[in-house]
């Protein structure tokens, strides 16, 4: 299906210009579909008169037209936009809105409101082909386009396949005698022209360019004759050319364009095989091969017709039509299907083939259309001499119409493909050899390589080091400097010098030597983090993890259709992993809704495989602000298989990304280190907690049980119990033990009852004594965690007050047994998750405390101090001051304001009549959603007229995003009222000292100060609120 959007004409567009006008042009999206009108100069009324066609993959979709205003040097300018949802359209009449006025809309509803001006369209979705819409496509070179780059039409790409398959010519369209032709225009194209366009369609006459030759009618004649004659002249001339002759056409015809993407449904296949690419691309599609009618054989379908390859789009494709009948399954019967299979890519090496399957006579068969996506790229390279090939399949689903029954329908067509494309994995094993990944090299390693477009060279690491102000002063002093020396004659010694021992002979010149010196020890150290930076950097994108276990890693690629957040219609988002208790952040991508990350994340290596990972997707407004959640999502390794998650778009869930279609494109590899010792090692330490020993089961076995409750490879079977599933009636069946899982399988006269839920999802295992109605044996309840299980709801007896879904188990044949080893599986898990928090823990205590010990104590001078809160309080000037005491008043306060875990140290002297001390606390959720800490360090002094007291403070802030750019410096002055008033005045400055150089300090400033006067104000009121208790 088609969208087909006729942009007309506009009227009363604002003036950006200078001289009153503006230069229009429009801008259209569909999804990631991107179209664009060429640029009318000097017009507020302008007309286009051009015509795109959309493929519709999804109708929840909106279609999103712009007005901007071309500016060759700034940032083209806004004039309006129209949304279109094609819901709007798919009710309307014979599918079309027709041609009418829409109001151009602000950007944003916080926009003043004002006249935007009227857009004319003609909006309606068609079901003929691609090839059957022209699509407007305006060339630089062309005399019809814009002299601008910008008025060019851009595409994402080439333009996707037809969602139907249907790749015929290019049907001719009819001529619209309601248009009005303008004559001069008329007038100045010759005959042929006119010829040309009446076949062509008006709308294509900015695809002709002027050097055009239609001089020969002969053309026009043939070029006029009935599809009929044309389409069976094709068929004859290429069932005389060979499969090969026909490859070698479309190949010396590739322009070069990459692969295509792997579709959205996931991949079902993921395969490197010892053969040339070639090669296994005749073994699959070649007319001459056997290997179609061999899968047809095994997968029981019938009436295999193959029609012959033929040349499609000016000997650009190949296209052939297949069909079969398909075997009936248990729910469906015997159905008829037409695949039809094109190639989108062959230069030699790289073969890309869409198959598109439909089923009309299925349940709902008219209402979607399956693809296929068939990739075959070269292989890693081999020891020998021998090529190789790495094929990925990968599906999708293309809904046609709109249904209820979508979800069903994608999960049953789901099922299918893995069923159909595992029997299809072991005919080509057995025609082909299965390239063994131990003899190459990891293939994940092959993967996250090509994920890094362009390593960072020396030179733009050292200039994001050291492109900043600091640094280029810096430089410029030191050259001032060295040609002083050069100038300069040496001076008379005098005073306390000597030979070779020169001093400042002035306050000047001591202030001039120590600016020089620290300007001087901040260089080095940015030298110092450039040399760090530089070490740690390489292919592996960071640092790699450590230790032998189960090693995830995640790969994230980009973001798609983020919700805008910001008053700019922008966000800032930051992507947060959770594994096992521990977090890995992304960078954070400045104002944008289609971020581009190529960013690689390593756990380090854990003794029992995840069950679970979270991913949060913010956006980040300073470091002190509750952060917007963009949406969530949760990776399931249990219900997932490790190939799809090579390559996997996730929908992110939350209301902003539910409205937006927010998703998120990323890579998972979970690789076991350890090999078949994982599983003896597992056992030998669950014996050690159930007291007695489990045998090994064999690989049959555990296949057996991977299959009945469609689990990853790597889970194997501990162990199972005979017993009675409790609901309104017992049910007889078996309770199978994983390292991960806790699955019940009943097969009772044919009814199947099956479920698991995973041992994190556990909140509490009960023992209840035995009863009559338990046959005198003891019970397990079993309770969930709240919201979680939800795929299990059908195997619960009862549901409590707090939403948590009860498991009632009795009737084991052996309760003991059965009771210590689902005990010692679900502490195991437990406690694991726990023993890695606390190293976790003790690990950023230790990196807190080495960073104290090496990080030097910058000068309050070096921020820029501006006041953030003045005020008298009612508070005698020595009760106020045992808030910097260490007293039960401090404690009391700081936890009132957010400081969790305050630690202090006692006050030190360092310097006569001056104290030191050192802070540590945690924020906590209600200050900052991050968490974070802060060390600080603390001087306090007396005025100099003794009346009151300064308390200086430098802060480190850890655990916050863009934490590390900058330091705190507070200075706390109070001053005593006098003992008539029994009051003091205290008044605070805040000033950052920036470590790093960002775009965004005045953003991030801004932040700080405001948090930190509004914690400030609340803290010394919770102080007089103490005090006066107190009293």
């Amino acid at each position: 299906m088609k969208l087909v959007v006729h942009v007309i004409e506009a009227r009363n567009l604002l003036a950006m210009d200078l001289n009153g006008l503006s230069d229009p042009y429009v801008k259209l999206q569909l999804g990631k579909q991107r179209a664009k009108t060429k640029v009318v100069k000097k017009n507020l009324s302008p007309v286009w008169d051009e015509e795109f066609s959309f493929r519709v993959g999804d109708l929840k979709e909106e279609l999103t037209i712009c007005v901007l205003d071309e500016d060759k040097i700034f940032n083209d300018d806004f004039l309006g936009q129209v949304k279109v949802p094609l819901s709007q359209v798919l009710d309307a009449d014979n599918l079309s809105l027709g041609t009418q006025w829409y109001q151009l809309q602000p950007k944003n509803k916080k926009s003043k409101s004002k006249d935007y001006g009227d857009i004319r369209l003609t909006i309606t979705l068609s079901q003929k082909s691609a090839d059957e819409i022209p699509i407007v496509s305006h060339s630089c070179s062309d005399d019809h386009a814009s002299s601008s780059d910008k008025s060019t039409e851009l595409t994402e790409g080439p333009p996707p396949p037809s969602s139907n398959g249907n790749l015929e010519k290019p049907a001719v369209p009819a001529v619209d005698d309601t248009e009005p032709v303008k004559e001069d225009k008329s007038n100045a194209l010759s005959f042929v022209d006119r010829l040309f366009h009446i076949f062509a369609g008006k709308n294509m006459e900015a695809a002709l360019p002027p050097s055009r030759d239609l001089d020969c009618p002969e053309d026009l004649q043939e070029a006029s004759a009935s599809p009929e004659t044309s389409e069976s002249q094709t068929d004859d001339a290429c069932s005389n050319i060979t499969f090969d002759e026909l490859l070698k056409t479309i190949e010396s015809k590739d322009q070069g364009c990459e692969m295509p993407q792997n579709l959205q449904g996931g991949i079902l296949l993921d395969q490197s095989y010892v053969v040339a690419p070639g090669d296994l691309n005749s073994l699959i599609f070649s007319p001459s091969s056997n290997f179609l009618q061999s899968l047809a054989e095994l997968q029981g379908s019938t009436g295999l017709q193959t029609e012959p390859w033929r040349l499609e789009n000016g000997g650009e494709s190949l296209k052939r039509v297949i069909t079969y009948t398909r075997a009936a399954t248990k729910l469906v019967k015997a159905v008829k299907a037409t695949e039809e299979q094109v190639y989108l890519k062959a230069d030699g090496k790289n073969y890309a083939v869409l198959a598109s399957a439909s089923t009309p006579d299925a349940p709902f068969g008219n209402c979607f259309r399956v693809e296929v996506l068939f990739c075959i790229m070269p292989g890693p390279d081999l020891p020998s001499e021998d090529q190789s090939s790495r094929l990925v399949v990968s599906w999708g689903m293309n809904f046609l119409q709109s249904t209820m029954m979508k979800g069903m329908i994608e999960n049953g067509a789901k099922q299918g493909l893995k069923d159909s494309y595992a029997q299809f994995a072991d005919l080509i094993s057995q025609n082909v050899k299965p390239l063994d990944q131990k003899d190459t090299g990891s293939n994940k390693e092959q993967i996250l390589a090509s994920i890094q477009i362009e390593q960072e060279s020396d030179w733009k690491l050292a200039f994001r080091f050291f492109g900043n102000f600091s640094v280029i002063s810096s430089v410029f002093v030191a050259f001032y400097v060295l040609i002083h020396i050069l100038l300069a004659n040496p001076g008379t010694i005098q005073g306390l010098e000597f030979p070779g021992l020169d001093l400042p002979d002035s306050i000047g010149e001591v202030v001039v030597c120590g600016v020089l010196v620290l300007q001087g020890q901040r260089v080095l150290n940015m030298i110092g983090r450039f040399l760090q930076a530089r070490n740690q950097r390489g292919s592996d994108h960071g640092l790699k993890a450590q230790g032998d276990g189960w090693l995830l890693t995640i790969a994230l690629i980009e973001g798609s259709n983020l919700a805008a957040v910001d008053s700019s219609g922008y966000s800032d988002p930051y992507v947060v992993f959770t594994c096992n208790g521990k977090n890995k952040t992304s960078s954070i991508k400045f104002q944008t809704l289609e971020p581009q990350w190529n960013e690689i994340f390593e756990f380090d290596a854990m003794d029992d495989p995840p069950s679970m990972m979270d991913v949060d997707v913010y956006d980040f407004d300073g470091p002190f602000d509750e952060a917007t959640s963009l949406g969530h999502a949760e990776i399931n390794f249990v219900k997932s298989n490790l190939s799809e998650l090579a390559d996997v778009w996730i929908p992110l869930q939350g209301k902003l990304a539910q409205a937006c279609q927010s998703k998120l494109h990323l890579r998972i590899f979970l690789n076991n280190t350890r090999g078949t010792e994982v599983v003896t090692e597992y056992l030998r330490k669950m014996e050690k907690e159930v007291g007695k020993k489990i045998n090994l089961r064999s690989p049959q076995t555990n296949s057996a049980f991977q299959k009945l409750f469609d689990l990853p490879p790597e889970e194997f079977l501990i162990n199972d119990f005979t017993c009675h599933l409790k609901r309104k009636m017992p049910m007889q069946g078996r309770l199978f033990l994983s390292p991960r899982i806790i699955g019940f399988y009943a097969n009772l006269f044919g009814h199947k009852t099956k479920f698991f839920f995973l041992w994190e999802d556990i909140d509490d295992i009960q023992v209840i004594p035995p009863t009559l109605a338990s046959m005198a044996t003891p019970s397990l309840l079993i309770i969930l965690r709240r919201g979680r299980g939800m795929d299990a709801k059908h195997g619960a007896k009862t549901v409590d007050q707090d939403g948590r879904l009860r498991f009632h188990f009795q009737s084991f044949g052996s309760f003991n047994v059965a009771n210590r080893t689902i005990m010692a599986l679900w502490k195991a898990r437990s406690l694991s998750t726990e023993q890695k928090m606390q190293i976790a823990e003790e690990e950023s205590e230790a990196k807190i405390l080495n960073s104290d010990e090496s990080g030097s104590f910058l000068g309050i001078e070096d921020a820029n101090m501006s006041e953030v809160f003045s005020s008298a309080i009612p508070v005698p000037m020595n009760s106020l001051m045992k808030v910097f005491e260490g007293t039960s008043l401090e404690q009391s306060v700081m936890d009132k304001v957010g400081c969790v875990d305050y630690n202090i140290t006692a006050w030190e002297s360092v310097k006569p009549d001056v104290y030191q001390r050192q802070v540590h606390y945690k924020f906590a959720k209600s200050v900052s959603r991050y968490g974070g800490e802060v060390t600080s360090t603390q001087q306090k002094s007396l005025l100099p007229d003794r009346n009151g007291y300064i308390v200086e403070e430098v802060m480190t802030l850890e655990g916050l995003p863009l934490g590390d750019y900058f330091n705190l410096h507070l200075r706390y002055q109070i001053e005593d009222l006098g003992p008539k008033l029994r009051a003091c005045n205290v008044q605070v400055s805040l000033g950052i000292a920036w470590l790093k150089s960002t775009k965004n300090q005045k953003r991030i400033t801004k932040n700080v100060i405001s948090s930190s006067s509004a914690r400030l104000k609340e803290m010394f009121s919770q102080v007089e609120n103490e005090v006066m208790r107190g009293k």
